[in-house]
């Protein structure tokens, strides 16, 4: 214990005891850097413009303002939302929003991940989801039109991961942002997304009639249908069919 604190419990010094106390109590750091609560002020700035009606009810006063930005600091630190690129690009879809009312911290950052992807010419997660239906749908790669390189490797390593992992829909639909993520990541960094696979078909070769009724004779004889050897048994299979059997 330390020896100041031992000795104003001994001499039952409440000055002394008060001052470790204040002492021992954690700075006032702030939680987010000064560039952090920069960039979301110049945000709040341009949000107003775009959302007037926030003003009545979000943000009535300074102290409900505050708040706000330090949810909107955390949304933005717990998403990874740094950059004013992506700031930029969430603030494209606010300005293409319909809706009056101003986003909750969540929506926003959806907004800058889905203009993060479009920026680069890639689809939003509703269009990933249905390009990936409708590979499902098809039943082949050869049958889609795809949008672009990264849209083919973005659905068929969702189609492969659903097929792994037994995925639900909605567990899908969660993939198909984290895909969107890594692509984008990838173009941003100057990277050639590879052309399809050319992928081999499977095709069906019969086999001929004698090796048909062969595979079928040891089937019966694995059954213990017939005492017969192969050639007797074709022999009576052949005399059937003729009679019409």
């Amino acid at each position: 214990m330390n020896r100041k604190l031992v000795n104003a419990i001994a001499n039952r010094d409440g000055a002394a005891l008060s001052r470790l106390s204040e002492d021992r109590q954690p700075s006032n750091q702030p939680v987010v850097n000064e560039n952090a609560e920069r960039l979301v002020n110049a945000l709040f700035r341009q949000l107003k413009q775009v959302f007037p009606a926030a003003m009545q009810t979000n943000l009535r006063n300074e102290s409900d303002e505050a708040l706000a930005k330090q949810q909107w600091i955390a949304a933005f630190a717990e998403n990874g939302i740094r950059t004013k690129e992506q700031l930029s690009a969430g603030m494209r879809q606010a300005r293409a929003s319909e809706s009056p009312f101003w986003p909750s911290p969540g929506q926003f950052v959806q907004w800058c991940k889905q203009g993060e992807a479009l920026s680069v010419g890639l689809p939003t997660e509703d269009e990933l989801y249905e390009m990936f239906r409708d590979y499902c749908k098809y039943r082949g790669w050869r049958d889609v039109e795809w949008q672009s390189n990264a849209c083919y490797w973005m659905v068929t390593n969702i189609h492969a991961e659903m097929l792994r992992q037994n995925l639900t829909d909605s567990e899908v639909k969660k993939l198909c942002s984290r895909e969107l993520k890594i692509m984008a990541k990838r173009i941003q960094a100057g990277e050639k997304i590879p052309e399809p696979v050319v992928q081999i078909e499977k095709k069906y070769t019969p086999t001929d009639s004698y090796e048909s009724l062969r595979q079928i004779y040891y089937l019966k004889e694995m059954l213990k249908k017939t005492d017969l050897s192969f050639h007797e048994w074709l022999c009576e299979s052949n005399r059937k069919h003729k009679k019409g059997y």
